[in-house]
């Protein structure tokens, strides 16, 4: 028997991701068309819709589905916008931006990972979301962006990523120490960035953004 992906996305926006403050009418939309299951390794498709989150290759993960969702309100991408994302990971992130935003640079330090998320992109007709495969912390543009979306955790918020945002500009992230990281949402205002608790999670952090061990005697 074929799974109904599509009730089942029906059912993750209403049972997981709008039960967790997303309400954007947008967004919700995005995440209840945007067919996850052709994101997911195939050995997880099974798994697609449920609250977890799903191993990727080289320790990285698909974001759980609520924040996932959290990340897209957060930044709350407009038709006008150019947003850059940090960490294509599978895609999945990558696609429901390009939905939403005018232009998505994508960034992914694994170029296998760029590679397969780009031929997922490609398969679902989308034609205005790029991947670069660098390294996000030492990756710069001339551009500005409109938003920033960073799809894994930092000890601390990098300078340069704030210095890539246009003037009230919106960059969502992820800080702190594991197991208790704190999801950010900072603003760049015109008196100095401006920084909103969302909520506490989990997630891998981006390579070579992992706090220093601290050791004790």
């Amino acid at each position: 028997m074929t799974p109904d992906y599509a009730h089942a996305r029906d059912l993750m926006v209403e049972q997981q991701v709008r039960p967790w403050d997303v309400l954007d009418a947008r967004v919700l939309d995005v995440l209840a068309a945007m067919p996850r299951e052709l994101f997911v390794p195939p050995a997880y498709i099974g798994a697609a819709y449920a609250d977890i989150a799903l191993p990727l290759a080289h320790g990285e993960c698909m974001l759980k589905p609520v924040v996932a969702g959290r990340a897209l309100e957060a930044i709350r991408a407009q038709p006008t916008d150019d947003v850059l994302e940090i960490g294509t990971g599978s895609g999945y992130v990558t696609a429901c931006l390009s939905r939403m935003a005018r232009d998505v640079v994508s960034i992914e330090q694994h170029a296998d990972l760029a590679a397969a998320a780009r031929v997922r992109l490609e398969a679902q007709g989308i034609a205005n979301a790029r991947i670069e495969v660098a390294d996000a912390l030492t990756w710069h543009s001339d551009r500005h962006f409109d938003a920033i979306c960073v799809n894994g955790a930092v000890a601390t918020i990098p300078a340069h990523f704030v210095s890539m945002l246009k003037p009230g500009g919106r960059l969502f992230i992820v800080r702190g120490r594991e197991p208790a990281m704190e999801a950010v949402l900072l603003r760049n205002e015109s008196g100095g960035p401006r920084i909103e608790s969302l909520f506490e999670t989990d997630i891998p952090y981006l390579a070579g953004a992992a706090p220093v061990p601290v050791f004790h005697l």
